[in-house]
């Protein structure tokens, strides 16, 4: 039986939304995926595509990063059932720092039905994250720990399905420590880093106290839903046209200065 991670503290009650029933094999639930300030807004996200891959649903946006801010992922369950969602920042898996591949045998956290997950960190303990913050590639937890920049600036989310299990469910909680996140091999150290310097990355910041339990949960081999969101600079998303940040002009109609000019030439009196 796997066991994954439910951080007590960081789930909050949502009200009751309708229940989305199983069509076929898909899942017509809704998860939803922001990333939010340390204050709890929720930054600009654009999105870019939305398609089913087999039984997948695959949702990518793009997002602005403002350089030095922290900031936190928090994913909505409004459907009936409980899931495991696996969440990678610039390809590391946030519990255990392993590289990820959004694979159900990853460590994952649990959202139970109609909550909601805040993950503002690198978990490092039981009862410890270190924050979330953009930075440069140079600064970022992925090249700083493992040198490894093949996910630079993704945010992703994969969200799974529970299988099938008795009616009576005895929830087993024990307390164990993550696992340390592992040192990497020579072939992902000599990943090329050429695009560096326009991107964006996610820094170890301070620490923060977080707490989590384990819980017994089997995730279906598939997930229901992959969430990426692609995180630039606000410069960067202006040159791919992402974002529309060409000049403002005047309001023909609005004029601030005050009173009617004088024409040219006129001596002002």
């Amino acid at each position: 039986m796997r066991y994954v991670l439910s951080a007590v503290l960081a789930v909050v009650m949502m009200a009751a939304a309708p229940a989305y029933p199983h069509i076929g094999d898909r899942w017509q639930g809704e998860v939803s995926v922001e990333v939010v300030s340390a204050l709890g807004t929720t930054l600009l996200a654009i999105p870019h595509k939305d398609l089913w891959k087999g039984d997948t649903r695959i949702i990518k946006k793009f997002l602005e990063a403002k350089k030095g801010e922290n900031y936190g992922i928090v994913i909505r369950n409004m459907t009936p059932e409980r899931i495991g969602v696996v969440v990678s920042v610039d390809g590391r898996n946030i519990i255990s720092g392993k590289r990820s591949e959004l694979r159900s045998t990853e460590d994952m956290y649990l959202v139970n039905s109609y909550d909601q997950g805040r993950y503002d960190g690198w978990r490092t303990d039981n009862d410890t994250v270190h924050k979330f913050y953009f930075t440069e590639p140079g600064d970022s937890y992925s090249i700083r720990t493992f040198n490894d920049a093949s996910a630079m600036g993704v945010i992703a989310v994969a969200v799974y399905r529970e299988k099938d299990r008795p009616q009576a469910r005895n929830e087993i909680t024990k307390r164990e420590s993550a696992p340390a996140a592992p040192s990497t091999g020579s072939a992902e150290r000599s990943k090329s880093l050429s695009s560096r310097d326009e991107a964006a990355g996610t820094g170890f910041g301070e620490r923060q106290y977080s707490p989590i339990f384990r819980v017994a949960f089997e995730p279906e081999r598939v997930p229901a839903q992959n969430t990426l969101v692609k995180y630039e600079w606000r410069d960067v998303l202006c040159r791919k046209g992402i974002l529309n940040c060409g000049v403002v002009t005047g309001n023909r109609l609005w004029d601030e200065n005050g009173y009617a000019p004088y024409p040219p030439e006129h001596r002002g009196n």
